[in-house]
């Protein structure tokens, strides 16, 4: 009986490397987009959404986090904030779970999207500061689980420094310890709007503002419909108490 094989570390030269080049092809692709895109100071969601935020939209140069109450959700709400981030957007996880083309759904193309798998936390965490310390990167996403509050302080340091906007894509759990993040989302699923029971309707989402630095807890029903976030003033109320932190 063989032995179980062990994942090796990343090869963190050759990585720099390898998205230094990939970067490089993309931004000379579409570095008009990503210019204009980061005249932008904060990113928009919905008129809604933005009017409630303290920025009008989410802050570029800092790390926001999304609790996902279900993934699917939660994986499409991060496409979309990445999407409009402009530029090079890179996607780091432990496993290969990401699906460029039902990402491309919320506006994430796959040409302006690059996959790093690091299956381990200290790789993870490293790939995502350097990440977001790099002036040419529209945005980053980090899959991960429990993260301690060092780290997190690095990565929100890390996103100032960079200019960059930095996704923490985590499971959602009751006790889920508070970060450096300056909001904190919780986003699940919810019933889609449909004419016919036989029509697969927009997808519809519950957004949870748990968290907003120099705001207030907010939630929010939204659907995505053609390539606009669209939600409905009428469903705003405030932020389930048990899940702020």
């Amino acid at each position: 009986m063989s032995a179980p094989q062990t994942q090796a570390p990343l090869d963190r030269p050759a990585l720099i490397s390898a998205l230094r080049a990939r970067i490089a092809r993309l931004e000379r692709a579409g570095a008009a987009e990503a210019l204009s895109a980061r005249g932008e100071e904060a990113i928009p969601l919905s008129p809604v959404i933005d009017a409630a935020l303290p920025w009008g939209g989410l802050p570029r140069a800092a790390l926001h986090e999304v609790l996902a109450a279900e993934p699917g959700a939660a994986a499409g709400f991060a496409a979309l904030v990445l999407a409009r981030a402009g530029g090079t957007v890179l996607w780091i996880a432990p496993e290969p779970d990401a699906w460029p083309p039902g990402l491309a759904r919320f506006g994430l193309s796959p040409a302006q999207l690059v996959l790093v798998r690091a299956p381990h936390t200290q790789d993870a965490l490293w790939a995502m500061e350097e990440t977001l310390r790099c002036p040419a990167v529209g945005a980053a996403l980090l899959v991960t689980g429990e993260l301690d509050l060092t780290a997190a302080r690095r990565l929100q340091l890390a996103a100032e420094a960079g200019g960059v906007l930095g996704l923490l894509l985590r499971p959602d759990e009751d006790n889920a310890a508070p970060t450096a993040a300056l909001t904190r989302w919780r986003i699940g699923a919810a019933p889609s709007a449909t004419n016919s029971p036989h029509e697969l309707g927009d997808p519809a989402w519950t957004l949870d503002l748990l968290r907003c630095r120099s705001g207030r807890p907010k939630s929010w029903q939204a659907a995505w419909h053609g390539d606009q976030l669209v939600t409905d003033e009428r469903s705003t109320r405030d932020a389930p108490a048990r899940r702020r932190a």
